[in-house]
């Protein structure tokens, strides 16, 4: 290409892509425009894939953004947004169309920033988890939609009170001493979720996510676990206790990172109500029964917090241009957070990855396992921690480490495998001996205790 037309032919793919941010509300035809129309303008950094259908048929797509898209590549972690779960909050819904169309034109323009996210993370953003309530609440308009005019999906039914109630079975648990992490769904879990619910679950079973965050309306906050109290003698849905996780300090860092870079959410008040830091604990809000950030926590490896982002639950086109610019910056910097704390390999001695080994930090009664590969990513704040990884078979390894404000600490396990002692057999003597002579004489007491491990 002549050198002349190189400035020219950027400054149009520029406008095509300043074109293509359109301030609009979009129905789901238009939603799946413009998704696909990302992934023909950034095509070998993104991938569109479907995780299932709503009700009424429609696709849960999800766009992917990643160097190499389709593909886990080893400590390249996963983060997820999820919008539009609740069909009348539709901010979250037109904030991650925007955000997937700049990320692709910051692509497209060279920026350092979003290439190094995108090169070292793998993004994916599902703009509308209830495509049926939205178009409920799209045909009401902005103007004259209800409170709760499109809230659930086609069943009638709220989307985010129908995940596998996992607080009640951990609050059991910890009772006797029991796991607060990956704990296993009911029985008959399948039947008692939605079409999009059970979606949801194969899919957050099926990517090792780190940290995510679900996009809400009706309040300005960043909202964390726990969502439901442990008091179960208050069944009011508005008894406020707070309950924090075992990484509650996280979990406040994490919530204020988002409002902090957030145009006013940091200044607590907003919608007629106030709270510090722009951030509260779900439980000490109003106690929620079957949310999402809550079985992420329970069920999974990630991290998920709940961003309310406007008092207006259905703003109109006039303030959207408004509300991107205040949540632009907040939105990729919460992508960054996924870079903290430490990661790494848990191997065997011959360096092929064990899959599903579990990371335990002392102090910190919640444990994470590896991926499929044998990766781990456990989030941290900056301090000093001892971490122990075990799997079934091996040798448990311990290991103290330092984690930084910055980049996350690089910290590998090889694990080695445990030795299995075999009772030892004796060759029989010429002397005949009754069976209890030989007990005595060949396997000593100590040692039948150890072979009933």
């Amino acid at each position: 290409m002549a050198r002349w037309l190189r400035p020219l032919v950027g400054a149009l793919l520029l406008l095509e892509g300043a074109a293509a941010l359109s301030f609009l509300h979009h129905r789901y035809e238009e939603l799946v425009q413009a998704l696909f129309r990302v992934q023909s303008q950034c095509p070998y950094v993104t991938r569109i894939y479907s995780i299932g259908r709503s009700v009424e048929g429609r696709h849960l797509y999800v766009l992917e953004f990643s160097d190499h898209p389709g593909i886990h590549e080893p400590l390249e972690p996963e983060f997820k947004y999820v919008g539009n779960m609740h069909g009348n909050e539709v901010l979250g819904r037109e904030l991650l169309l925007q955000l997937s169309e700049f990320l692709c034109e910051e692509y497209r323009r060279g920026s350092e920033r979003i290439t190094r996210l995108i090169h070292d993370t793998r993004i994916h953003i599902m703009p509308s988890m209830n495509p049926d309530g939205y178009e409920v609440a799209a045909k009401q308009g902005p103007d004259s939609n209800g409170y709760l005019t499109g809230r659930n999906n086609a069943n009638g039914v709220d989307l985010n009170r129908n995940f596998p109630d996992l607080n009640t079975l951990m609050y059991y648990s910890r009772e006797i001493s029991g796991p607060n992490h990956h704990i296993p769904l009911p029985d008959n879990w399948k039947s008692q979720v939605e079409p999009e619910t059970l979606a949801v679950i194969q899919w957050i079973g099926s990517y090792n996510f780190v940290l995510s965050a679900n996009l809400h309306g009706g309040a300005v906050v960043a909202n964390y676990p726990y969502d439901k109290s442990q008091d179960q003698r208050f069944r009011s849905h508005r008894r406020t206790v707070n309950t924090p996780t075992p990484d509650d300090k996280l979990f406040q860092k994490l919530a204020k990172t988002y409002s902090y870079a957030h145009s006013w959410m940091h200044r607590g008040w907003n919608c007629g109500d106030y709270f510090a830091d722009g951030i509260t604990n779900g439980a000490s809000w109003y106690s929620l029964s079957k949310g999402m950030q809550d079985f992420n926590y329970l069920y999974t490896n990630c991290f998920e917090i709940t961003l309310e982002l406007s008092c207006n639950k259905f703003p109109p086109e006039e303030d959207l241009e408004r509300q991107w610019m205040a949540n632009r910056e907040a939105l990729v910097a919460f992508i960054e957070e996924v870079h903290q704390g430490i990661k790494g390999m848990v191997s065997d001695e011959n360096n092929n990855g064990i899959a599903g080994a579990v990371i335990s930090v002392q102090g910190i009664s919640h444990d994470i396992t590896s991926g499929d590969m044998g990766d781990y990513f456990r989030l941290l704040l900056p301090g000093t921690y001892t971490v122990t990884a075990s799997a079934e078979g091996y040798q448990p390894l311990t290991v103290t480490t330092t984690v930084g404000p910055a980049a996350p600490s690089l910290v590998h396990f090889q694990l080695k495998q445990e030795v299995v002692r075999k009772p030892v057999e004796r060759k029989a003597s010429g002397t005949r001996m009754n069976n209890k002579a030989l007990q005595k004489k060949v396997v000593p007491r100590a040692t039948r205790r150890g072979t009933q491990r």
